[in-house]
């Protein structure tokens, strides 16, 4: 049965408040959310990319000039050792002739001679060099044909032809101070270009040119 309603009593939901909605969801002039804020971030990666960046360059430069010049370096040598391989193939006998024309106790000199033919040269062509050993150390030199050799201008060595020239020069001991003069000769006709002397044929070699 309904009971009648009381005068009395406020009428229902009357001093409730309606339920609060979302702004922008159906009311009129209500402001849209604030934009997040995204400067900040942008900002900072920003600087960590161009961080990043001038890292990457920096190392590049590094690199390209630190190998720029072990390269350059290694060229230098390269170039230095081609060079000094290249002397050597053009004159490989330089450090024998420097050798040979160091400061020693024979002095020897040699000039193109007239070959005076002896009595025991055979019909053959032969040619002379007249040479001058001088003895300016402290003891003895031995000079003997033997000791001798003659180079041409084709860097053919040539023996010495014993006995074949009436001036060949003697086979002496020389003392310190004493000198001698003779002909050293050579089978065929050639320019002679410089003359080899040992002393003993073992010792340290002497070499002069022929002018």
């Amino acid at each position: 049965m309904t009971q009648p309603n009381d005068p009395n009593q406020p009428p229902p939901h009357a001093n409730q408040q309606p339920f609060p909605q979302p702004p922008g969801h159906g009311f009129p002039g209500t402001p849209p959310p604030p934009p997040r804020r995204k400067g900040r971030f942008l900002k900072v990666a920003g600087l960590g990319c161009a961080g990043a960046l001038g890292l990457v360059v920096l190392i590049a430069a590094l690199s390209a000039s630190g190998g720029g010049s072990d390269d350059g370096g290694n060229t230098a040598a390269d170039s230095s050792v081609g060079a000094s391989a290249g002397a050597k193939e053009k004159n490989p006998d330089a450090k024998e002739k420097a050798s040979e024309q160091a400061d020693g106790p024979v002095k020897l000199t040699a000039e193109p001679a007239e070959f005076r033919k002896s009595v025991l040269a055979d019909g053959s062509d032969y040619t002379s060099v007249r040479v001058t050993v001088a003895n300016d150390g402290d003891d003895e030199v031995s000079v003997n044909p033997l000791y001798f050799t003659i180079t041409d201008t084709d860097g053919t060595k040539h023996t010495v032809e014993l006995g074949v020239d009436e001036e060949q020069i003697d086979t002496v001991d020389l003392a310190p101070g004493e000198n001698i003069s003779g002909t050293v000769t050579g089978k065929g006709t050639f320019t002679p270009e410089y003359v080899t002397y040992t002393d003993g044929l073992l010792g340290d070699p002497v070499r002069v040119d022929v002018s």
